[in-house]
């Protein structure tokens, strides 16, 4: 099992941080964080990375429902979603597979959860 759920696009890095965000917000999702690895990387260790962010993604009625279910679930959120330069006008996006990082956890119904957050983040991806 991938713990991701990934499609590469051929269309410039800013219009797919656009879509992306579109893309989650039609499934309820919003973007908490908003990581620039290549800035980070550049500015505390003075080295050039290719264009790549990480999107913290949260669904805030999944998550409240998630956090009822095992108080401690917050370390595994929110969900990441990566948009990373591949070169030659090619971008790829990835998305935490939750249902892959939820079997760690022992609790039926917050894996059924992840099988309800993962389909809406497989949406996502599929409509990029």
């Amino acid at each position: 099992m991938s713990y991701y759920i990934g499609k590469t696009l051929r269309i410039p890095f800013v219009d797919a941080i656009s879509r992306v965000t579109e893309a989650l917000q039609r499934e309820g999702f919003g973007i908490l964080t908003d990581i620039d690895v290549e800035a980070t990387l550049k500015s505390k260790l003075d080295v050039d990375f290719r264009p790549y962010r990480i999107l913290g993604a949260c669904n805030p009625t999944m998550a409240h429902e998630a956090l009822q279910l095992e108080a401690m679930v917050g370390t595994m959120l929110p969900c990441n979603v990566i948009v990373q330069d591949r070169g030659t006008g090619m971008v790829e996006v990835a998305a935490v597979d939750p249902v892959a990082s939820m079997k760690a956890i022992e609790n039926p119904r917050l894996l059924e959860m992840a099988r309800q957050v993962q389909a809406k983040l497989r949406s996502v991806v599929e409509a990029l």
